[in-house]
């Protein structure tokens, strides 16, 4: 297998059909990491084609393998996950930027899913039993899986974002097609090496590394595929999902957030806790450069706290060690492209426009020797003063941004933080336990944190409200997307009805 043999069907790795590759660059010095296989529209169709005849074809095994198999396979994949841990972890940071630290938790995470769906499959019971207020009626409702599934990832969380999906689409008995974002493939080639190496069927996991036009968008619209699950930017998420809908395909859309982290004055009442609270809006806004859907990236902060907190802060953020992930001491990477680079640039710039101060950073740094000059870095940038009007407000910038606003009373902060058209996370910290849990159950997000930022669990449902997008990922509401209920009703003592008399 050559290094561009990244696509992967029934059980083959493969180039591209008309021969393309592309470069895989990494980020914090814009070199090539590796060739990838730039897939198209054939390859998605053959990669379909594979799952379809795995599914219900004469090969199609996986759907009726017992439980019990299924689910010894996704821990034995854990198993190899943990193997690889270092390995992975590396691939992760040089593809995306995010430091190895960040890696190896991500590494653990998606462990983690693949075994909760692993459990969750193998303790269910056989049915819901449906009383159907007669003893001569058996009435159950089951579950059966969808079919094949068209997966489409992002740039941020690879591997992570991939294990949400495909482990919860194993666990029902389903095959599928993943499409990794093309600018950071390479864990998931890894991922699905790990498969095979498990024992899994030829044809149940396909890949094909490509862009999402053409290779996103022939999944979206192909007529074979049972279910759409896309995680990425609003406007082509969008975009995707109309094209899975016209094709009244089951659909999972997860399109990012502008996420509030409200902080109320009572939680810096004193020195630990202020402490912990401008410790938290940092990890909230910055981990991962900011590249992270759920970023704490709008600070809603009590106006008599205001300017301690934010002097705080940006002192704090200042202090951030950034440069190539790899390094030993490296707090925050580079970002993931010129591309994103030049989007948040932008962003600070129209931030400075419309009357936003400057706190820190907002402008690239110097560069050292873990700080090459062809690398995307950009430094953690604090922007106090900020209003709803404010597009860095409104919009996903995606990059190490944190923006303040200020409030003075409960229902202002509320009022604030539900003021998006996003609704994906958000987090109140407050020493008023009562006041934090009634605030939290306002928001209309859908995960809330109370004195906390980033933890999740794969038992809790994750996604979100308004245009954050359709549908949920992890916790059995997870597994219930790549799945259709079936009710059965048996008649235990049929006999004629004469509804008709003659």
């Amino acid at each position: 297998m050559s290094a561009s043999e990244t696509i992967h069907v029934d059980g083959v790795w493969l180039p591209a059909a008309s021969g393309d590759t592309r470069e895989v660059l990494d980020p914090a010095d814009a070199t090539i990491i590796q060739l990838v296989a730039e897939g198209g529209a054939q390859d998605a169709d053959a990669a379909v084609a594979a799952a379809a005849r795995a599914f219900d074809g004469g090969a199609g095994v996986w759907p009726r393998t017992p439980v019990a198999e299924r689910a010894a396979l996704l821990r034995r994949v854990a198993d190899l996950l943990q193997r690889d841990r270092e390995e992975i972890a590396l691939i992760e940071s040089r593809d995306t930027g995010k430091t190895l630290e960040e890696g190896r938790v991500d590494v653990d995470d998606v462990t983690n899913a693949f075994r909760y769906f692993a459990d969750v499959v193998t303790n269910e019971s056989g049915g819901r039993v449906v009383d159907a207020g007669s003893a001569d009626v058996h009435s159950v409702v089951v579950h059966e899986p969808v079919g094949v599934c068209a997966l489409i990832t992002p740039w941020n969380y690879p591997l992570l974002q991939a294990s949400w999906k495909i482990a919860p689409a194993l666990a029902a008995g389903n095959t599928f097609v993943i499409k990794p974002s093309e600018v950071t493939p390479l864990s998931t080639v890894h991922l699905i090496r790990l498969l095979v190496a498990a024992g899994l069927p030829a044809g149940v996991a396909n890949l094909v590394t490509g862009a999402g036009v053409p290779v996103g968008a022939r999944l979206a619209e192909h007529p074979d595929v049972d279910l759409f699950s896309f995680t990425g930017g609003l406007v082509s998420g969008t975009k995707a999902g109309q094209a899975a809908v016209a094709g009244a395909k089951k659909i999972a859309l997860e399109l990012g957030g502008k996420n509030p982290n409200v902080v109320f004055a009572d939680a810096c009442a004193t020195e630990e806790g202020f402490d912990t609270a401008v410790d938290q809006a940092l990890n909230a806004a910055f981990i991962h450069s900011g590249q992270v859907c759920s970023a704490g990236a709008r600070l809603i902060i009590e106006e008599s706290v205001r300017d301690r907190f934010v002097t705080e802060l940006a002192r704090r953020a200042e202090r951030i060690k950034l440069g190539r992930g790899t390094e030993d001491g490296v707090e925050c990477g580079p970002l993931v492209s010129q591309q994103q680079l030049d989007k948040v640039e932008a962003y600070v710039a129209s931030a400075l426009a419309e009357g936003a101060r400057l706190r820190c950073g907002g402008a690239r740094p110097e560069p050292s020797e873990v700080r090459p000059a062809t690398g995307y870095f950009y430094p953690p940038t604090v922007l106090d003063g900020c209003h709803r009007e404010m597009t860095v407000v409104r919009e996903e910038t995606f990059g190490p941004i944190l923006t303040v606003e200020t409030f003075t009373t409960e229902d202002e902060a509320v009022a604030l933080a539900n003021d998006t058209e996003y609704g994906l996370a958000g987090a109140v910290f407050s020493a008023d336990t009562a006041r934090a849990r009634r605030v939290a159950a306002r928001l209309r997000h859908g995960t809330v944190w109370i004195n906390d930022y980033h933890p999740y669990l794969p038992q809790a449902e994750w996604g979100g409200f308004g245009k954050s997008g359709i549908g949920r990922e992890l916790g059995p509401t997870g597994l219930d997307e790549y799945r259709e209920s079936k009710h059965i009703y048996e008649n235990l003592r049929p006999a004629p009805v004469r509804w008709f008399a003659g």
